[in-house]
């Protein structure tokens, strides 16, 4: 099936006849004929009946058609969407960052976007990925970039852009630094260093506590990866941390061990309201950010293309 057939099929039914359809389309009757009668031989339906006086569509005609229209019409809007995008060249976008993003470089990101877009203004907020949410539902916020939880509301959208590896970092020197085989129960009676309640990593240390069996003691709190990573070093307590962090060149030196099982750790993605449409502009910088990624957008249509695999199935 090729969607010329769909606009030929639509042409005769909308014009009444093979010789205008043929004449509003620009090309010849026998082409439009032709097409129209390997579409019935595929669907082993007739969709036209034929006399000498006119053409009328039989009821399988009729379903058809509704469902061509459809089709044809959700491809016209993905025409228009796409010649927005590839037409920007100026706007506004308000993206929403949370503070660890592990191996997904941001900064880089954004950068190339303005290369790219050097007309289009983007403004940078940060904070914790509920807050974050809560801007994106009220339209504070276009776009948010952080750990997707298996909680996420399903009135969002989220593509993934990075996975991370969570490990526990230990002051140096910590008896729990050797040995052999780690789990968090292990350390359970430790102090611990973490984000306040309500980040992502605190969510994600009390949850593989409680799988372990035991409440974690947070004597410290921060508000950076980079924070867990200096009150460690210093020996205040352990704490989770993502590899990317703790394998930094730059900070103060801790020892690492793998546990297990391993901490539950969301991927990175960029988070959207699901029934907002995007601004050109906003839909352009979630295609980079996807882009400088390595991923593929069309793995994770936008709710409005859904419509449209749905009516092609």
């Amino acid at each position: 099936m090729e969607i010329r057939q769909l606009s030929y099929v639509e042409a005769v039914a909308r014009y009444g006849g093979f010789t205008r359809a043929a004449g509003r389309l620009h090309v010849a009757q026998s082409a439009v004929s032709a097409q129209v009668r390997a579409l019935e031989i595929e669907l082993g339906v007739t969709l036209f009946a034929r006399t000498t006086r006119k053409v009328a569509l039989t009821p399988a005609g009729e379903m058809f058609v509704a469902r061509a229209r459809r089709v044809l019409a959700e491809l016209d809007g993905a025409r228009g969407e796409m010649a927005e995008i590839t037409a920007v060249v100026s706007g506004r976008v308000t993206l929403g960052a949370t503070a660890g993003l592990g191996p997904y470089d941001l900064a880089a990101a954004l950068a190339s976007f303005r290369d790219r877009h050097p007309g289009i203004a983007v403004r940078l907020r940060s904070g914790r990925v509920t807050g974050l949410l809560g801007a994106c539902d009220t339209g504070e916020l276009d776009l948010v970039v952080g750990p997707v939880h298996a909680d996420l509301p399903p009135r969002f959208d989220a593509v993934p852009l990075a996975d991370e590896q969570l490990l526990l970092a230990l002051p140096p020197g910590h008896a729990a630094a050797r040995g052999g085989r780690l789990t968090l129960g292990d350390v359970s009676d430790e102090p611990f260093v973490s984000m306040p309640p309500g980040s992502g990593l605190r969510w994600i240390l009390e949850d593989a506590a409680r799988s372990a069996g035991f409440l974690p003691r947070v004597h410290f709190e921060t508000h950076s990866l980079d924070g867990v990573r200096e009150l460690v070093a210093a020996g205040l307590g352990v704490g989770l941390l993502s590899r990317t962090v703790a394998d930094a060149p730059h900070g103060p030196p801790i020892a690492v061990r793998h546990l297990h099982p391993p901490p539950a750790s969301p991927p990175i993605g960029v988070m959207r309201q699901r029934d907002r449409i995007l601004s050109p502009a906003a839909q352009s910088m979630r295609h980079h950010l996807v882009e400088a990624a390595g991923r593929d957008l069309r793995e994770h249509p936008q709710p409005q293309d859904d419509t449209l695999q749905e009516t092609l199935r």
